[in-house]
């Protein structure tokens, strides 16, 4: 029997991000499941881009993260970001924590979600990691569905840093909220003192924790990382202004959308893509507009903090 291979044996880094992590230059992970399951051809491609070229231009170099053949790459070329980004429809699976070892065994590519990216990203030695929205508890699953993103367990054992527009309004925000505290993942939010509502920029939740501007909160991340507590901490910011959903139009769009997924009884992983979909076509696609000006900012902002850590 062959020796099991750890995460670090299969790693397989980009020259440029080994090179980067051995010279003490700031990398961010990004991760790829937006490529492959969030957004169409060319418009994966053209988001995933300019996420990577927003973190150059914040002085970090990129490290967007998948699975191929094994491997767990952290850093695609872009040969092989294309090749996410055009694959089939459903030839792509989704690795998370729990099917991370089937995407590994299986071979081909699998597109790696929150928790999987802050697995690979961790092993390689990267703190920061920039994502559009973190999942969490679903409506219900206080009730009994117990539907819970394992990104939420993730962000509680994995110390790392991960930019974000906070939790997809889809969610019961509430509740995730104390899942995250239970965890022990401190929610700053910076620049407000409302917590971001994704494709709003306020949900109308106070946050746990509010920064004043990006420096007051790279030092509560510096002090939460450095206290060696183990687990992550959750960094929110705004949707950019001008791509912004009224508070308003957001929440009513979600608020439609989860009602005519559940008289279609539309549940498990079909729930968030479908859920999606509804909510562009209840905006007339503005959301999507919101959701990729999201992941660019969310990519920049990730950038300046990892600078600023020198991480």
């Amino acid at each position: 029997m062959p020796i099991p291979q750890t995460v670090t044996d299969r790693l397989r880094l980009s020259p440029e991000v080994a090179g980067a992590l051995a010279a003490g230059i700031p990398v961010v992970a990004l991760e790829s499941t937006l490529i492959s399951h969030g957004l169409p051809y060319p418009q994966n491609l053209e988001v995933a881009s300019a996420s990577e070229t927003a973190v150059r231009a914040s002085g970090a170099i990129p490290a967007t993260v998948a699975v191929h053949d094994g491997a767990l790459l952290v850093g695609l070329e872009t040969a092989a970001l294309e090749a996410l980004a055009t694959a089939p429809v459903g030839s792509v699976r989704k690795a998370a924590r729990p099917s991370l070892a089937v995407a590994l065994a299986e071979g081909g590519w699998a597109a790696t979600t929150v928790s999987a990216t802050m697995i690979a990203a961790h092993a390689a030695g990267i703190r920061v990691f920039a994502t559009g929205g973190i999942g969490g508890v679903h409506r219900g699953a206080v009730a009994g569905t117990f539907d819970i993103s394992s990104d939420l367990q993730e962000l509680g054992r994995t110390a790392m840093a991960v930019v974000c527009a906070g939790p997809k309004a889809i969610l019961d925000v509430p509740a995730t909220l104390e899942y995250l505290e239970t965890q022990g993942v401190p929610v700053v939010t910076v620049g407000q003192a409302e917590l971001p509502g994704f494709y709003a920029r306020s949900s109308g939740i106070r946050s746990p924790f509010a920064a004043p501007d990006l420096g007051a909160a790279s030092a509560i991340v510096a002090a939460h990382l450095g206290l060696g507590l183990g687990s992550g901490v959750l960094v929110c910011v705004p949707v950019p202004e001008d791509a912004a959903l009224s508070d308003a139009v957001a929440r009513d769009a979600v608020e439609r959308a989860v009602a005519d997924a559940s008289a279609a009884r539309i549940a498990g992983p079909a729930l968030t893509p479908w859920l999606l979909a509804r909510i562009a076509e209840l905006t007339a696609g503005a959301s999507v507009h919101a959701n990729t000006a999201l992941i660019v900012n969310d990519a920049r902002v990730a950038g300046e903090l990892a600078v600023r850590l020198g991480a």
